[in-house]
């Protein structure tokens, strides 16, 4: 993807507690426009806690998240799309009534893209979203978003539940399926299957920003492969 050089985001001191203790502690970092970052770290480390913040789910405890300039609110959510790692589709939900529930929600929603996005997911209009595997319930979530218009895609463990096989295909649909002026934050603890997609990567750990830049810097500044430094961080 193309870097224009200019930040479709900023997190100036984020922290976030619960039950007293802090899932994301004074978390700052940047994200410039058209790069796809990794968010790497073990389950547990604050990757969902900051996309939720992002994503104007929940609020910081202590600084401020500022997309193009500007508090995250009501404005900011029209041009951010969040996939969870929980599921959220109704009982009764086709995938084709998931496409249109996401519809009337989402002004930039198309639905050509979502349709053809299905099919490359070897999914069917007709399923029952309750009855997929978890594997196919992940592919369905990951079309749903990325059918938006979108300027910022937060993706939260997009590769959970999918097999190793179909991993490699996963991350090239997601890789296509957005335009070079928009940003994608792809959190996981599968390092493997980023590395060779991904222009950045930012390391959490313990709800702390540990280690974050560009993957060639970073490969060449450590002589180590991004899979190597997650081992050598998170061992």
């Amino acid at each position: 993807m193309v870097n224009d050089m200019e930040n479709v985001l900023e997190s100036i001191g984020v922290t976030k507690n619960y039950a007293g203790k802090a899932a994301v502690d004074n978390v700052s970092l940047k994200l410039e426009t058209g790069l796809v970052y990794a968010m790497l770290g073990p389950n547990g480390s604050g990757k969902t806690t900051w996309m939720k913040m992002v994503a104007g789910l929940v609020k910081p405890g202590k600084g401020e998240n500022l997309y193009k300039g500007k508090a995250i609110g009501k404005e900011s959510k029209k041009e951010i799309a969040y996939m969870s790692t929980e599921p959220y589709f109704y009982s009764w939900m086709t995938v084709a009534d998931v496409g249109r529930y996401y519809q009337d929600f989402f002004e930039d929603f198309d639905m050509e893209k979502y349709t053809k996005l299905i099919a490359d997911m070897e999914l069917r209009m007709e399923d029952k979203a309750n009855k997929l595997s978890s594997g196919m319930a992940a592919k369905l979530k990951i079309a749903a978003t990325l059918a938006r218009a979108a300027k910022l895609y937060l993706l939260d463990e997009p590769l959970n539940g999918i097999d190793i096989i179909a991993r490699e295909k996963i991350i090239t649909t997601i890789i296509n399926a957005v335009d070079d002026e928009s940003t994608v934050v792809i959190s996981s603890h599968l390092v493997d299957e980023l590395e060779a997609v991904v222009d950045s990567v930012i390391f959490i750990k313990e709800g702390r920003n540990i280690l974050q830049g560009e993957a060639e810097q970073l490969r060449e500044q450590h002589s180590k492969s991004i899979v190597e430094l997650y081992k050598e961080i998170y061992a």
